[in-house]
């Protein structure tokens, strides 16, 4: 299982499950070349922790409006067409203020302080630190380019 982003300009996005569905299965079939343009990214199966890794900003920024949330779960739910098949997979639209929200997030969260805080859940996992380190360098990555330029990002769990 994988879950797929994908950075768009939002004037090119469809509000249409079954639209964005086909969107994203092409996207994943030119995974290496939207990978390359830094336009898209993807986690296997361990995204839930990462989240989990972020949710630590919750308690060491206790006056921030929970940013933390966007990177992996924020957007809105893109509702099935009526018709659609129920099997088409989960997608999310994070629209540009909310890909800039994350970006700096990303850009002003220190993973050593997130890491303290949750480092002690994850550290029987092998290579635990710099896997996550990675998803976070990724992510912060992926972000701050799609912010750049005023892109919405669009996001799918493929199983």
């Amino acid at each position: 299982m994988y879950l797929h982003f994908r950075a768009v300009a939002e004037s090119e996005i469809r509000d249409d499950h079954t639209w964005l569905a086909a969107f994203m299965s092409e996207a994943w079939e030119n995974d290496t070349a939207e990978y390359a343009a830094g336009i898209a990214h993807s986690i296997n199966k361990g995204w839930d922790a990462v989240n989990d890794l972020y949710t630590a900003a919750n308690a060491l920024y206790t006056d921030a409006d929970e940013p933390w949330t966007l990177p992996i779960y924020g957007g809105r739910p893109v509702p099935h067409s009526a018709g659609a098949d129920p099997s088409d997979p989960p997608l999310m639209l994070l629209e540009p203020p909310g890909v800039s929200q994350a970006a700096r997030f990303l850009t002003t969260v220190s993973f050593d302080e997130l890491w303290n805080v949750v480092g002690a859940r994850f550290s029987a996992l092998v290579c635990a630190r710099q896997e996550y380190l990675e998803h976070h360098r990724d992510l912060r990555e992926f972000y701050g380019q799609a912010a750049s330029a005023g892109h919405a990002v669009v996001k799918v769990v493929w199983a």
